[in-house]
């Protein structure tokens, strides 16, 4: 859930320090609400905005690679893959986007860690 600076409705400034959450529904459109598999992730950027490509490679391919390159074969020099959806987002997004990934992983490590303690 986002969070941000409270405002009261009077123009008043917010007490410094204070928090106020903001409640926000996304509605879908279309089938903007179906999950979309992706396995790769590539950036570019822009001024003042990057763009996300989520892009979905076989997986029999991926796993082939490893042992034609133990075997001497020749590598591809480029693969195809599937773009599956471009997201472009301003830099604070980002950076926001950027948080909750941070926040996520460092919970599932704890979680980990958590779960191989409780296995010794």
């Amino acid at each position: 859930m986002a969070e941000a600076k409270g405002k009261k409705e009077d123009g008043a400034k917010p007490e410094a320090g204070t928090k106020q959450s903001l409640g926000i529904r996304l509605v879908p459109v279309g089938n903007s609400d179906q999950p979309v598999l992706a396995n790769y992730t590539a950036l570019n950027v822009a001024p003042g905005m990057v763009f996300i490509d989520f892009g979905f490679l076989e997986p029999a391919m991926l796993s082939a690679l490893p042992r034609v390159a133990k075997a001497g074969g020749k590598l591809p020099e480029s693969l195809n893959g599937k773009l599956a959806v471009r997201v472009a987002m301003g830099f604070d997004a980002l950076q926001a986007l950027k948080q909750q990934i941070d926040r996520l992983a460092d919970a599932a490590s704890k979680a980990a860690a958590s779960k191989a303690r409780a296995a010794q």
